[in-house]
């Protein structure tokens, strides 16, 4: 597989995944208590947090190896 469709796959799996990550950062905030520091610990968390289930696919994009 060419590098070119190796990106647009990797692209459109990014945007897929973030959506539903957003999705599902968003629904899960509501089943937290009203504490505002807890939330915007949660939110800390979660905003890092995107990044780490994405390296394989970006080192996947870049060099068509998982590993």
């Amino acid at each position: 597989m060419g590098p070119r469709l190796r990106k647009l796959i990797g692209g459109l799996a990014m945007l897929v995944f973030l959506a539903a990550y957003v999705v599902l950062a968003v629904t899960l905030v509501d089943y937290l208590p009203r504490w505002g520091w807890l939330k915007g610990l949660y939110f800390i968390v979660v905003g890092i947090g995107w990044g780490v289930p994405l390296i394989p696919l970006l080192t996947w994009m870049d060099k068509g190896k998982w590993r």
